[in-house]
């Protein structure tokens, strides 16, 4: 997959249930590289956020938004991935790169995350055009229904925003409208093996169940934008700034840095956080 186009069936596919699985797309040796700064990076312990499931359970993240030299960087802006996602999004203006996130659902403790659409959180950030947004996850351990894997709803990105209020500290989807999605389309299980990757729709609805087995479940969320999709409520920069493309051999032959340097997010700064009255 390295460097390489999708498909035309997966391009259809992504269009028609509004996510694809990429096997493989890390190798063996790039996801253990990712894993160990994961696990030994201070900067990651350092500037994790605790969310609040509705039953009190901690899920835990990592988030930051310019995508620096160290070796999420260079995933983030490796050729792989970047080629894809200009496939993927609507449109013809360069790729950016708004946040990427470090998911750390540890074994007994971590949380779930509510049913929701990741435009149900950047809609407060006043992004324009859903289609112009997506995310792909990567993962550095196995997934799977044990670990409390992603589950997704096939085509709900048809859908269109749905009414987003709190679930805990989190925010999530209007489950009347969520119940009846989950009447009408398919509920997957997207279980991935370390190194698969995940790319799914703003509006795909999706949510995961707390980590109650004895194996973590740790990956990485890398979330794009085109230049052309405006935020009218965001104070970073990352998102109007086109990504500066590395090659895929960045992961494992490049010196990485720390993230220290990274432009991590801190919790009282999310838009998506705050009440904006509409939530009720």
């Amino acid at each position: 997959m390295a460097g390489k186009a999708l498909s035309a069936k997966q391009l259809s596919d992504y269009h028609r249930n509004g996510y694809i699985v990429v096997k493989n797309f890390c190798s063996a040796d790039e996801t253990g590289r990712l894993y160990s700064t994961a696990l030994n990076d201070d900067a990651m312990r350092k500037n994790a956020l605790d969310l609040n499931d509705q039953s009190g359970k901690k899920t835990r993240l990592s988030l930051w938004f310019t995508p620096g030299n160290d070796v999420f960087g260079y995933l983030t802006r490796s050729e792989r991935m970047i080629i894809p996602v200009r496939q993927l999004l609507d449109g013809d203006a360069p790729v950016c790169h708004f946040h990427s996130k470090l998911m750390q659902k540890e074994p007994k403790v971590g949380g779930a995350w509510e049913w929701h659409q990741d435009y149900g959180y950047w809609y407060k950030n006043q992004f324009m055009f859903p289609d112009q947004l997506m995310s792909v996850m990567v993962a550095l351990t196995k997934a799977n229904k044990q670990n409390g894997c992603l589950q997704v709803i096939k085509g709900s990105h048809k859908l269109g925003r749905m009414n987003h209020g709190f679930s805990g500290e989190q925010v999530g989807a209007d489950m009347t409208m969520v119940n009846n999605a989950l009447q009408t389309m398919d509920l997957v299980y997207c279980e991935l093996e370390p190194g698969d990757a995940l790319f799914f729709h703003s509006n795909l609805l999706h949510r995961s169940e707390a980590n109650l087995s004895d194996e973590p479940r740790w990956s990485i969320i890398s979330c794009y934008s085109l230049q052309s999709n405006l935020a009218y409520n965001e104070t970073s920069t990352s998102w109007k700034t086109p990504v500066n493309v590395v090659p895929d051999e960045a992961i494992l032959e490049w010196d990485a840095g720390s993230l220290s340097n990274n432009d991590f997010l801190a919790k009282e700064n999310d838009p998506a956080l705050k009440e904006t009255g509409w939530e009720k």
